[in-house]
C-alpha cells in the first residue's frame, strides 16, 4: 500500500534483482483501484489489515505471480479466449499500448525496468509491422 500514490497517479513497482521503477496510473486505472480499494479489497481483507495492495482471498496476504496467472487464466476461459493469457502478455500489452499512444521509448523502457533499450526496441518492431498492415489495407495497391 505504501507504494501506491493515487493522488499524483503512480505505483512503485518493485521487480527481480529489487529493481524499482515508478509506473504511472491512468484516469480508468485510478477509478478502479479506488473501487477495489473502497469495495473488494475489504471483502477479501475479512476484517483484517495488509500492508499488500493486492491480496489474496485466504489470508489476506500478498497477490502472488502465480496467484495473478490463476485469475487471469480463469478469466480468459470465461470470455473465451483462446490464446494463453499470462501476466507477461499483460507486460507486453501494457508496452505496446503506450508505444501505439505516442510514448517515449526510453520511458517504457523504464516502466519495464529494461537495463538495454534494445531490449525495449523489440516492441517497435510490433508496431512498425502493425502499421504496415494498416497502409496496406488502406493504401492498397493496383
Amino acid at each position: 500500500m505504501a507504494d501506491l500514490n493515487l493522488d499524483a497517479g503512480y505505483l512503485v513497482c518493485t521487480g527481480k534483482g529489487r529493481k524499482q521503477r515508478v509506473v504511472p496510473i491512468g484516469e480508468q486505472a485510478r477509478t478502479w483501484v479506488t473501487r477495489y480499494l473502497r469495495d473488494a479489497r475489504l471483502v477479501l481483507l475479512h476484517g483484517r489489515t495488509s500492508p499488500w495492495l493486492l491480496v489474496n482471498a485466504r489470508r489476506g496476504g500478498r497477490l502472488t505471480r502465480m496467484g495473478c496467472w490463476k485469475i487471469l487464466k480463469g478469466y480468459g476461459r470465461e470470455l473465451g479466449i483462446a490464446a494463453q493469457l499470462t501476466p507477461h502478455v499483460l507486460r507486453h500489452s501494457f508496452a505496446t499500448h503506450l508505444l501505439d499512444r505516442g510514448a517515449d521509448l526510453r520511458a517504457i523502457q523504464a516502466m519495464l525496468g529494461h537495463a538495454d533499450l534494445s531490449t525495449t526496441q523489440i516492441y517497435t518492431h510490433v508496431l512498425e509491422a502493425r502499421l504496415r498492415t494498416i497502409y496496406d489495407q488502406f493504401h492498397p495497391r493496383p
